[in-house]
């Protein structure tokens, strides 16, 4: 068995609470809460080179190793190249070939630069986010890793975490995983929708409570800080009947001055299509979300002086779900019609309609 690949450990970091935060940290949070995509910001948040620098890391993203460093220029210039061929976009040079990585998300964030280079270096960003991605799907295809592997990897990793979380002492009652089963997996593909075609983005699943309704917030943060990058929770598959951000803002008045400055309006939540799982109860509340979580696959891979392959990429993409909710929720999850057992019999129930739809003999009358 394979170890799980991993980088230095990150640079240890204070517990941020709700107290503790400002406009960076209300995006991110708020980027979660919604389901929402970096594509739609207009600005980055970073302030120095080693914050960027541990966001990188938590990317799986060493600048300090040859290879890291030559692959993200290549991702780079793979951007920069898409904007001037596709949309003839003049990349100023100093975002094209920045003396550090780094200085593109400072560039990004307006802390560094020309006022000009803010709007390209956001834009280069995001272009380099889309292709990481698929270099990373790419990847995963490409190796001799099975699912199982895949699954005991990204288990190891977030289980290293709660391990953290419980270190730091935050206010977490249980942390647990599961695994869909065989039949789990036919049953949920059966009762969506888009039937087979559909992609399951819960195979792994880890279930996080907290005391009290107010630790979620602090907890969600510090997974953005010590497990996966905020920019990559999966747009548009967020289900949150739990936690509101204009009220988290109402709740804590020094966060009030910031809804000005927010990307977008406050009231922004409250027009959006509101979706939810069909087969839970109408009282059932919860934070659900999915996350791309990066692995470092270097076990799987030749040692970097003897890779030979064209594109040298060695991080590749999980989807995780995270469901989140605070400990009196949960006990009122489990009661009456939003008990698992009746969800499970409500979903059984309309994959049995489905598959036998049309072609149940109506019973001989007389």
């Amino acid at each position: 068995m394979k170890s799980t690949p991993t980088l230095q450990s990150l640079p240890d970091l204070p517990i941020c609470t709700v107290a503790d935060m400002g406009l960076r940290e209300l995006e991110r949070i708020r980027l979660i809460l919604r389901g929402g995509s970096v594509i739609d910001w207009r600005r980055m948040h970073f302030q120095t080179h080693e914050e960027v620098d541990r966001f990188l890391r938590l990317c799986q993203l060493d600048m300090t190793r040859a290879e890291d460093e030559a692959w993200a220029r290549i991702v780079l210039s793979d951007a920069v190249e898409y904007l001037r061929k596709t949309f003839n976009y003049r990349v100023a040079d100093a975002v094209a070939n920045p003396e550090k990585i780094h200085d593109l998300f400072l560039f990004a964030s307006g802390v560094k630069g020309l006022p000009r280079h803010r709007r390209i270096a956001c834009i280069v960003l995001k272009v380099m986010h889309v292709i990481q991605h698929i270099e990373g799907r790419d990847l995963l295809h490409r190796l001799a890793c099975s699912e199982v592997e895949l699954s005991r990897l990204v288990v190891d990793k977030v289980l290293g975490i709660a391990q953290l979380l419980q270190t730091k002492g935050l206010p977490v009652v249980e942390f647990a995983h599961s695994i869909k089963t065989r039949e789990s997996l036919v049953t949920k593909l059966l009762a969506k929708r888009e039937t087979v075609a559909a992609q399951i983005y819960d195979r792994t699943r880890f279930r996080i409570i907290t005391r009290t309704q107010a630790d979620i917030i602090p907890v969600l943060y510090f997974l953005t800080q010590h497990l996966f990058p905020f920019n990559f929770v999966v747009p548009g598959q967020t289900e949150n009947t739990l936690v509101s951000f204009k009220a988290v803002l109402a709740e804590n008045p020094h966060l009030q001055q910031y809804a000005q400055h927010l990307h977008l309006d406050l009231d922004y939540e409250e027009r959006e299509e509101k979706t939810r799982n069909v087969f839970s109860g109408s009282t059932y509340r919860a934070l659900n979300f999915i996350v791309d979580v990066p692995l470092r696959m270097d076990a799987y891979l030749p040692a970097p002086e003897q890779d030979s392959r064209e594109r040298k990429n060695r991080t590749v993409f999980t989807l995780v779900e995270f469901q989140i909710m605070d400990e009196e929720t949960a006990q009122k999850n489990e009661e009456g019609q939003n008990a698992h057992k009746i969800y499970k019999h409500r979903q059984r129930r309309r994959v049995l309609r489905r598959l036998s739809r049309g072609l149940v003999v109506p019973k001989r009358q007389g």
